[in-house]
């Protein structure tokens, strides 16, 4: 059976865990006690997307056992850790009688290299209601609501951002404090699933690399595309738990996130060989599966992510090879693409390292739409589903 829940292998593994957890309490940064009313869209150039004008930086269901299971997975991390010192100097800094920005709070948690975006946004959010003046439920809400629509405003092309901070307002809205005729018990009991949300969204990589090991084994060739964070954690986790294999990775052009990927792993001694991105089929027969990441995983089942994942999904399953997805399940997007051009571009600089006609045109879209037929498994932090069954869990998520 294909469905593997997570505490099927956390339960696997704590029984071999003879170490004792010390649980403590992660908690979002206090920031300054006001908040600006109007917020601005930072983005210098609205054309190209604010994700791949800092990819260089930054590449990379809601259940009451979800969080107990993250931490039997990895344990809590200490406060320190979840909160990097920048964050706590823009913190800090804001204290001193600095307005609340939460384009700022947002800024502050993305120089955290290891903080996926989308993690980023909710963390700022938690913290939006923690700096809140309001003195209503409703208030609160409608100032949330602003906050949300800023920083997807920052990023209209991350779907995984737009997806995430969906997802946080629904999550922490839905609860019987609404009805509480204390306010402030209300909104202490909305920080508090605020921080859970943020919890589980951080720990959701580690869960996912520990659902991903059973179906790697010794002596095989994996082939990855693009830099992924999410893959990285689960090849990392492979390596730790000694097992034997090698990877392809592809160049990842324009970026070269391919290149990034391969030093990573060059890091870690597993063997690895760099590939031309237009070399995947040659080098299909020597692979025995392919692992991705994901921009955004949509409503068919099928995935957005970085320019070729298409092509290479369509190789693999000529020569019947398997395609396993690792994603979030915070970049599960109510969208729903029936071709490649029905979802909004997300652009790209492209440099080909010599100069291009004036009459030439170049395509400068950032990521292609892979249909559920070509994937065989996705990795999330709600289990290992087949692409059928993502429908199912995004009901779920934003009902």
């Amino acid at each position: 059976m294909w469905w593997r829940s997570p505490s099927f292998i956390l339960d696997r593994q704590q029984q071999n865990d003879t170490a004792s957890l010390n649980p403590e309490a992660t908690s979002v940064s206090s920031p300054p006690p006001s908040m600006a009313d109007t917020l601005q869209n930072p983005n210098p150039d609205a054309n190209i997307s604010a994700y791949y004008q800092t990819r260089a930086a930054h590449h990379g269901v809601l259940t009451s056992d979800w969080l107990a299971q993250a931490q039997a997975a990895v344990g809590r991390q200490p406060e320190d850790k979840l909160l990097g010192n920048d964050a706590r100097a823009a913190s800090a800094a804001g204290g001193a009688g600095k307005r609340f920005s939460v384009i700022d709070e947002f800024n502050s948690w993305r120089k955290q290299p290891d903080l996926a975006e989308a993690v980023a946004a909710i963390r700022a959010l938690a913290a939006v209601i923690r700096a809140s003046q309001a003195t209503t439920m409703m208030e609160l809400e409608i100032e949330l609501k602003k906050a949300s629509d800023s920083l997807k405003s920052w990023d209209t092309t991350s779907i995984s951002l737009t997806a995430g901070c969906d997802l946080f307002i629904r999550y922490v809205t839905r609860t019987s404090a609404l009805e509480y005729e204390d306010f402030n018990s209300a909104k202490c009991r909305l920080i508090e699933r605020a921080e859970k949300f943020g919890e589980i969204s951080y720990k959701a990589r580690r869960i996912i690399a520990m659902l991903s090991q059973d179906f790697i084994f010794d002596g095989c060739t994996i082939l990855v595309h693009g830099f992924s964070r999410v893959v990285l954690e689960v090849l990392k986790t492979a390596a730790q738990n000694k097992k034997l294999f090698r990877v392809f990775c592809t160049e990842g052009r324009p970026d070269r996130t391919g290149l990034r990927l391969s030093d990573e792993l060059a890091k870690l001694d597993v063997p690895v060989k760099l590939l031309m991105d237009s070399a995947v089929a040659y080098s299909m027969d020597e692979v025995d599966m392919v692992f991705v990441g994901a921009d955004g995983v949509v409503e068919s089942g099928g995935i957005i992510n970085m320019m070729g994942t298409y092509q290479v999904a369509l190789v693999a399953h000529s020569m019947n090879k398997p395609v396993y997805v690792a994603a979030e399940s915070y970049k599960f997007a109510r969208l729903y693409p029936l071709d490649q051009k029905d979802m909004a571009p997300a652009l790209h600089p492209v440099d080909f390292g010599v100069p291009i006609p004036a009459k030439v045109e170049v395509e400068k879209s950032a990521r292609d739409y892979t249909p559920p037929q070509y994937l065989t498994l996705l990795f999330t932090d709600l289990g290992v589903l087949t692409p059928s069954v993502v429908s199912d869990e995004l009901i779920q998520l934003y009902l």
